[in-house]
């Protein structure tokens, strides 16, 4: 049964992400365009599952299913779209959760939401501080429910992701998420 644990930020957190990624681009070469560290653990500061969320953005989401042998050669588990659709979604570790993927086609509106929500916390550390607080009092509050650890952090995210995505319009465009250049 998995534990749910919350943990203070760690900054190793970016480096697992460097390392897996350059395992994904061994695996997935000219298939990537980009790869983005998101989730809480991409937020210096924010308490997190140690889990680490890395999003692969894609040419073309179809042949990713091609590399499912090797994703599970290097311990990924392939989950399909796992209720979102154009996704490709992978775990490793097992209910030791390491890393979780998240793969999209360049275009996907999922790749906006998911990098609003990230840089709107990185640049509002009291929205950052209460969502780090509500997670960890609904990981004391159900420790062996993953489920109602998610859910009790809904409303909070979808008011997050909501004004992240206004903040988002203010810029129009201006943002560059070029996080990790693939070579």
């Amino acid at each position: 049964m998995r534990k749910v644990e919350v943990h203070s930020y760690d900054e190793r957190w970016s480096l697992k992400f460097v390392e897996e990624v350059e395992k994904l681009k061994y695996i997935f070469g000219n298939e990537i365009v980009d790869v983005h560290h998101i989730g809480s653990t991409s937020v210096p500061g924010l308490k997190a599952k140690p889990i680490i969320d890395i999003m692969p953005i894609v040419r073309d989401i179809d042949h990713v299913d091609l590399y499912n042998q090797d994703m599970l050669d290097i311990g990924y588990e392939p989950k399909g779209e796992n209720g979102i659709t154009r996704r490709r979604y992978f775990q490793k570790g097992g209910d030791n959760r390491s890393h979780h993927l998240h793969i999209y086609q360049a275009g996907n509106y999922e790749i906006k939401r998911h990098l609003a929500f990230r840089d709107y916390l990185r640049e509002h550390p009291g929205e950052k501080k209460k969502y780090g607080e509500l997670k960890e009092k609904l990981a004391k509050q159900y420790p062996y429910d993953v489920e109602a650890y998610i859910n009790g952090k809904e409303n909070l995210v979808k008011e997050i992701e909501a004004k992240a995505l206004h903040w988002l319009k203010k810029f129009n465009g201006r943002i560059k998420w070029k996080v990790f250049e693939m070579k």
